[in-house]
């Protein structure tokens, strides 16, 4: 028994400390953290509206606000609620966001862009800015 139990110690402890189990980990994160991405971005996707509408009143007026502002909100709040939603459908593959800023609460200031890249999260390399 007990020349079965060093091994059987051993092999457990390998396992544990395997790049398999911390992948599953990281799986587990990059799920939530998608699944969270979706969530937010279906349902906040209609405030690129106001926001765009703000960021083109700073950028060049108030009239270029009220119209290419209205018109740029809501072509970002279309891609925003549309990526979250296909987050949602594809949250069991965990990705890296396709738009930045990953939510639109984060960075404000800053106009919507989109990633053309599909990434995995667990992919070490930087993403392209």
């Amino acid at each position: 028994m007990k020349n079965m139990l060093k091994p059987l110690l051993l092999a457990s402890a390998l396992f544990f400390l395997s790049p398999q189990a911390a992948m599953a980990h990281g799986y587990v994160e990059g799920v939530g953290d998608k699944l969270a991405h979706g969530l937010a971005n279906t349902i906040t996707g209609v405030g690129e509206i106001p926001k765009n509408i703000m960021l083109g009143n700073d950028e060049k007026g108030m009239a270029y606000g009220a119209t290419a502002g209205l018109f740029t909100g809501i072509l970002h709040a279309i891609g925003r609620t549309l990526t979250g939603a296909v987050d949602l459908v594809t949250f069991i593959i965990p990705t890296k966001p396709i738009i930045e800023p990953d939510y639109i609460w984060k960075d404000w200031d800053r106009e919507t862009r989109y990633n053309p890249e599909w990434r995995l999260s667990t992919d070490t390399k930087d993403t392209p800015r």
